[in-house]
């Protein structure tokens, strides 16, 4: 299994809320790449009410086998890192931020049927230019390869679908058709 992995830091919002509920909701903005290990967090810039926050530093591994995935991601208008946010983290931080991926496909893994939060930032460039080197070298297209359909075994040895194996309509399939009005048979 073919690997590469690059540390980043992930950057983390706080903002005020518009809501009678919740003061505030939290929001990954940024990664930094190469950012040292942090154990707390670190409060980088404060805006008014929004505040910014180094909150964890984690490996974007990629693979060999995903680099479908990737090349994808390297595509669109603005090709984004994918930070994966548990907002029900038990601890001394609001939320607690579990994973960072360049995968698309992994993303949406996440977002179906779980209880955390997915938010997409901006890839930066040297992030895009080691991605790119990777998927340059590993990438294979493999060609559209449709399937031939196998007969049913119970099916086997029958001449069309219309009937069975002796050609003639099978009743139960294809059942005659009545006249219609009156009893004239």
């Amino acid at each position: 299994m073919i690997k590469s992995t690059v540390d980043v830091g992930v950057v983390i919002e706080r903002r005020p809320a518009d809501s009678e509920w919740i003061d505030h909701t939290w929001h990954a903005v940024a990664v930094l790449p190469g950012a040292p290990a942090v154990e707390h967090w670190v409060e980088l810039e404060r805006e008014g009410e929004r505040v910014r926050y180094h909150a964890a530093t984690l490996p974007i591994e990629i693979f060999r086998g995903e680099t479908e995935g990737y090349k994808y991601n390297l595509t669109l208008e603005e090709p984004s890192v994918y930070v994966v946010l548990d907002p029900d983290a038990e601890g001394e931080n609001p939320v607690d931020v579990s994973l960072a991926t360049v995968c698309p496909y992994e993303a949406q893994d996440y977002l179906d049927g779980s209880e955390v939060l997915v938010e997409r930032v901006p890839m930066p460039v040297s992030i895009a230019a080691w991605l790119a080197e990777f998927v340059e070298k590993h990438h294979v297209d493999e060609p559209f390869k449709k399937r031939k359909r196998t007969p049913h075994p119970d099916k086997a040895g029958a001449n069309d679908s219309h009937g069975g194996p002796d050609g003639r309509p099978n009743e139960l399939i294809m059942p005659r058709a009545r006249p219609r009005g009156g009893d004239n048979v």
